[in-house]
């Protein structure tokens, strides 16, 4: 995998900066995302921008390559995907929430209309 996903000699600074440190920072970007009612692209547009400063992170503190697109895109991947559960999760928590008496809960990620009995 090394070469693949990650350019540094260990899977572990991998998992540091971009999956535990940009991770929670997608995931946070996605809970304010959601609870501003904005649309997923605009999600997007924050997670490319935050791809940016994870790749500078690598740069700067691990010595990796800055300006690689191959990189980027992984980096970018791996906070889209963080960001977007973030954002359902909230999303899905407002919806059960706010809507009471339209939705119910079927998973952490999604709701359903609620059953007229």
């Amino acid at each position: 995998m090394q070469g693949i996903l990650y350019e540094e000699p260990s899977v572990w600074l991998f998992l540091l900066v971009t999956c535990i440190m940009g991770g929670w920072a997608a995931w946070m970007t996605g809970r304010a995302c959601a609870r501003t009612w904005r649309p997923i692209p605009i999600l997007v547009f924050y997670m490319l921008l935050l791809g940016i400063a994870v790749r500078f992170i690598h740069f700067a503190l691990f010595g990796g390559t800055m300006l690689t697109l191959h990189y980027y895109v992984v980096d970018t991947i791996v906070l889209i995907v963080i960001g977007t559960l973030g954002y359902r999760y909230t999303r899905t928590k407002q919806m059960v929430r706010q809507y009471h008496w339209l939705y119910e809960k079927v998973s952490p990620f999604s709701w359903k209309e609620r059953t007229r009995a």
